[in-house]
């Protein structure tokens, strides 16, 4: 009897360790991205890996390494997702307009970081926004988060670009059943260019050019032709790549010419994809002599954004 005893107590004495065990061990914690640290308002990009979401597959969310900073309709959807052929590129989804944006710039970078997709650490993430390069604030704030980021702004002749610019405020307002302006009546104002017309600031590219060239070395800008993209994107996706130190993974079987669209569309492993329908639409009728006074009104602009950058385009 006084060993069984014994047995009862030894056993309720392991039963009451056993129990005091799991209560002040601490429970485990299923694994998941971590939160980026040490990352305020205005800080500088360079963090260690540590520091960065990870995934429990090796992949981070971090800062972009390139920025697709322009302009708007210039081709910027059409850059990006044929940069998005190249295996070690990957792409924000949306237009993230953190520099631009007051509201979303005050959520500081970690909430931008949660805006980009997970890579891996060979990869290169790029986001796009085209109205980064006509913001006057941006290359700053881009400048401060890094310095050595590099940067495409991809460019079409400024007169094709401005209709470009209508020809989407149209279609907006009529899907939205809204009122909207003739084409002639937004350009022209008193017989003369309306230079309030927003869409023709947007084509002063020399403009917005110079407020860039404060903060970054012209190396660090990669022009992309953005008329030449249209009409044959594999001599400017090598460049591209090029500029961005990528092997050269981009070929010409990954791109066809889609005759009822009227513009290339992309082949990646066997799967074929083109842009929105909403891209490369038809651009109302204007006035022969309505685009003459174009044409003459960006003759200078676009003179001095060739001297600014060293190159010139085929621009009318």
């Amino acid at each position: 009897r006084l060993n069984l005893t014994r047995l009862r107590t030894s056993l309720m004495a392991a039963f009451l360790f056993g129990l005091f065990f799991l209560v002040v061990q601490p429970p485990s914690v299923p694994s998941r991205p971590t939160v980026l640290e040490n990352v305020v308002h205005g800080a500088s990009s360079h963090h260690s890996d540590s520091e960065l979401p990870v995934h429990s597959n090796g992949t981070i969310q971090q800062l972009p390494q390139t920025i697709i900073i322009g302009v708007r309709k210039g081709g910027t959807r059409a850059l990006i997702e044929m940069l998005s052929l190249h295996p070690d590129i990957t792409a924000a989804e949306n237009e993230v307009h953190f520099f631009d944006w007051e509201d979303n710039f005050k959520k500081g970078f970690q909430w931008y970081v949660s805006q980009m997709p997970f890579s891996f650490p060979h990869q290169i993430t790029v986001e796009k926004t085209p109205a980064y390069f006509t913001s006057s604030k941006v290359p700053e704030r881009i400048h401060h988060m890094n310095p050595d980021i590099k940067l495409l702004l991809i460019l079409r002749d400024p007169t094709e670009r401005v209709l470009s610019d209508y020809t989407q405020v149209f279609y907006n307002r009529l899907q939205k059943h809204k009122q909207y302006q003739s084409i002639e009546s937004v350009l022209i104002k008193n017989g003369e260019i309306n230079l309030e017309y927003k869409a023709l600031n947007r084509s002063l590219y020399y403009l917005h050019m110079q407020n860039w060239l404060k903060y970054f070395p012209l190396d660090h800008i990669h022009v992309v032709d953005g008329d030449q993209l249209i009409k044959d994107p594999f001599p400017e996706m090598k460049k591209v790549e090029k500029f961005l130190n990528l092997s050269p993974q981009i070929n010409t079987s990954n791109f066809y010419f889609n005759k009822t669209k009227g513009f290339y569309c992309l082949r990646d492993h066997g799967r074929e994809r083109c842009l929105h329908d909403s891209k490369g639409r038809a651009h109302p009728h204007v006035a022969p002599q309505i685009l003459d006074k174009l044409y003459n009104f960006f003759h200078e602009p676009n003179r001095k954004f060739f001297e600014l950058i060293g190159r010139t385009f085929s621009w009318k």
